[in-house]
């Protein structure tokens, strides 16, 4: 049995929750990924994805400058412990409806598990397993 730590991604880039959203977005492009960790301090208080700039900054905000990452991410979020098993990782994204969960350790992200991890873990030949494992388009 695989446990929540060796699938997860490592290090996840983390933004306070003053940052605008620009600087999120970014990131994103920079590090080819599609969300980053908001938080307080070093405290976990939610997760911004390229969705969320696009639904809730750019679509609703009339001063897009001014947005910031905490004003507009999902603060409703699941967390999970690294030593947490696949199992309860799959359990809690059901329970929450959720693609992703952040790792942490105390208050703390240490990583991020989406998924796609989990697909490719479990089941590495089934389509979602295949798509996630291909290369990130550029």
């Amino acid at each position: 049995m695989s446990s929540v730590n060796e699938v997860m991604t490592p290090e996840p880039v983390c933004l306070d929750k003053d940052a605008p959203v620009r600087d999120a977005a970014r990131a994103m492009r920079d590090e080819n990924i599609g969300n980053v960790i908001i938080t307080a301090g070093e405290r976990v208080f939610g997760i911004l994805t390229d969705r969320d700039i696009v639904v809730r900054c750019l679509a609703e905000e009339s001063d897009i400058e001014a947005c910031t990452c905490g004003k507009v991410c999902s603060a409703d979020i699941a967390t999970i412990e690294p030593s947490a098993s696949l199992e309860e990782a799959i359990q809690l994204m059901r329970e929450h409806a959720v693609r992703r969960l952040i790792v942490t350790e105390g208050e703390r992200p240490v990583g991020i598990v989406s998924l796609g991890d989990l697909a490719q873990e479990r089941d590495p030949e089934s389509l979602l397993g295949d798509i996630s494992a291909a290369p990130p388009n550029a």
